[in-house]
């Protein structure tokens, strides 16, 4: 479903970037001088209190950004590359081609599926969104290989999301991420509310993906050890700035930053070993 193309260089590129929720003078900026890349095929963690900015950077990089008077973040400052598309500023045909390029699992992405379609309905919609006439029985095909490619069982494809478990439901929404194979995956908190005995398995069925698919992703988390998990590369956001970015031992075992710090101090070399 998608051209080959040779893609090299990185598939994010944050130079100075400043996001906020409003233009008015001296407001505080969710996302405020960030800087950052994420190199093709690789997984980049974002690991962040609450009110940190770490939503709203995985927002801005999916290029889920304000239109209009609407609501929604709104890059005020610095610049942003995504697969090569400067994101500020963008019209209507970058949009286009991101919302096919780049995947987006939004926090509670379970709660996202529509209540009255199939399973199989859900994960197809991202198809018949961009046309109506695709082959049923191609669209058919590809949902049925990625709903195995999320660990479920093919009889689930006819069931109606609330008769699937939290768990389950994340699972579905990352098959509709995918659906499109897209070049970027962005996830955001991709277990939360789901039981702790199964977010390990939501973790290992996205990173078996990614390896499997070769896309890149940007992974939100709030757990170091979940994230070193799938990724040894993380950056740690305090106050909607990068406080530390690089390997993750590296990170917490020189730390620049006093947050960084209070990280190191919950997660001791072995327990992260």
């Amino acid at each position: 479903m998608r051209t080959t193309i040779d893609h090299t260089g990185p598939v994010v590129v944050a130079d100075d970037l400043t996001v906020a929720y409003t233009t008015r003078p001296g407001a505080t900026p969710a996302v405020d001088g960030v800087t950052l890349q994420v190199p093709a095929g690789g997984i980049l963690g974002v690991v962040g209190e609450a009110g940190s900015g770490k939503s709203t950077l995985a927002a801005a990089i999916a290029g889920r950004l304000r239109r209009g008077t609407g609501p929604g973040p709104v890059i005020v400052g610095g610049s942003l590359t995504v697969l090569g598309h400067q994101v500020r500023d963008h019209g209507r045909r970058v949009r286009e081609v991101m919302a096919l390029e780049v995947g987006y699992l939004p926090q509670d992405a379970e709660s996202s599926l529509t209540a009255h379609l199939t399973i199989a309905e859900n994960v197809a919609e991202p198809i018949y969104d961009r046309d109506r006439r695709f082959d049923r029985l191609e669209a058919g095909g590809h949902v049925a290989a990625l709903i195995d490619a999320v660990r479920l069982p093919l009889t689930v494809m006819e069931r109606f999301p609330h008769e699937l478990s939290r768990g389950q439901r994340q699972r579905v929404a990352l098959a509709k991420a995918l659906v499109l194979e897209p070049r970027l995956l962005v996830a955001d908190e991709p277990t939360m509310g789901v039981d702790v005995l199964v977010r390990g398995h939501i973790l290992g069925v996205l990173a078996d993906l990614q390896r499997e698919r070769a896309f890149s992703a940007v992974v939100i988390g709030h757990d170091l050890r979940e994230l070193r998990s799938i990724t040894d590369r993380v950056a740690v956001m305090h106050a909607g700035a990068i406080v530390g970015i690089g390997q993750m031992e590296q990170v917490l075992a020189e730390p620049t930053h006093d947050y960084v710090e209070a990280l190191a101090s919950l997660y001791p070399r072995h327990a992260r070993l």
